[in-house]
């Protein structure tokens, strides 16, 4: 593995948007080309920046950098040049990217942490030609911006695992796909959240109540047992209060109307 850099870093993570779709039209011979040819655009951008490779899986890689404007430097360069290539049949080869700054722990087998989950969910969020950014990384950013990229605020987004992420996205020439909704989870109400936890609750205590009585926690089981029942009797002897009341105030109403008749 390759010496990587510690304390604050800034990862990306590539993919290609449809890359089954391209190889289904393609055909293994031309699609092959169009890997490679991929591979050698995103690697070239990006080892010109001073990232470092640490990982690549078929059509996606995931690199590290030791500003966050360097990674911002290398995804513009690498999206230049990915829409300038020309692609075998007139196709288009999109490629999705996500940036993220934070400090993981670095140890024996690379890193480790929650700021390689968030960069990988935001690049998972974008479409292909997009790079998303952080909102940890568009503050280092600044003001200094590559040339010809521009930042548009997409909000607060719920990404899967990670909820309330603000993303930005960081055109190229003035290209955006900011009109298409992100990749996101969709974020349950309140009602539906407070449902879903409160059947959790019963579920966890009727779950508990059997491991107790299978373990053959005799005492306990009796006594939770007692409560139940005497529940179950309060809640009776409080319908049978109810219905002798209902009953009361029948009589009277029939005692009521024979009077005035």
């Amino acid at each position: 593995m390759p010496q990587l850099p510690g304390g604050t870093v800034t990862f990306a993570f590539t993919d290609v948007e449809g890359s089954t779709r391209l190889l289904q039209e393609l055909g293994d011979q031309a699609y092959a080309t169009v890997a490679a040819d991929h591979r050698q655009i995103v690697r070239s951008a990006f080892t010109d920046h001073g990232g470092t490779e640490i990982d690549t899986q078929g059509d996606a890689f995931f690199f590290s950098f030791p500003r966050a404007r360097d990674a911002a430097a290398a995804a513009v360069d690498a999206q230049r040049a990915l829409r300038r290539h020309e692609w075998p049949n007139g196709k288009e080869v999109r490629v999705r990217m996500g940036l993220h700054t934070g400090e993981p722990h670095l140890g024996d087998e690379g890193y480790l942490g929650i700021d390689v989950v968030r960069a990988a969910r935001i690049a998972a969020a974008g479409h292909g030609g997009q790079i998303l950014v952080s909102e940890t990384t568009r503050a280092l950013l600044g003001n200094q911006l590559p040339e010809g990229a521009a930042v548009h605020d997409l909000g607060e987004q719920n990404l899967k695992d990670i909820q309330h992420e603000h993303i930005f996205e960081l055109t190229v020439d003035g290209h955006s796909s900011a009109y298409k909704p992100l990749n996101v989870a969709k974020a349950e109400n309140r009602s539906e959240d407070f449902a879903v936890r409160f059947e959790q609750r019963i579920q966890n205590m009727v779950e508990r109540h059997l491991e107790r009585a299978f373990a053959g926690d005799g005492e306990s089981a009796q006594i939770e047992a007692q409560g139940l029942t005497k529940m179950a009797f309060s809640g009776l002897g409080i319908a049978f209060a109810g219905l002798a009341g209902l009953i009361l105030l029948i009589a009277l109403v029939v005692v009521l109307v024979r009077l005035v008749l």
